[in-house]
C-alpha cells in the first residue's frame, strides 16, 4: 500500500476520485441540478479513474 502512495499518478487519481465523490454528495444532498457541478463531478471521476489505472501501468513497465 505504501508503494502506491509514493506513485504520483495514484495519489492524483485518488484525489480526483475523492473530490468527485464530494461533489456528487453535494449534488444529492442539496438537490442541485446545476449542470456545471454534474459535469465537473463526472469529469473529475473519469480523470481520477484514468490516473488510477493507466498512470500505474506506465510506472510498472518502467520498473521492469
Amino acid at each position: 500500500m505504501y508503494k502506491k502512495l509514493n506513485q504520483l499518478g495514484f495519489v492524483i487519481g485518488l484525489f480526483f476520485v475523492i473530490v468527485s465523490l464530494v461533489l456528487f454528495g453535494n449534488i444529492l444532498l442539496n438537490q442541485l441540478s446545476d449542470k456545471l457541478s454534474v459535469f465537473t463531478a463526472i469529469a473529475f471521476l473519469l480523470f481520477g479513474v484514468f490516473m488510477l489505472f493507466f498512470g500505474n501501468k506506465k510506472e510498472e513497465e518502467s520498473s521492469e
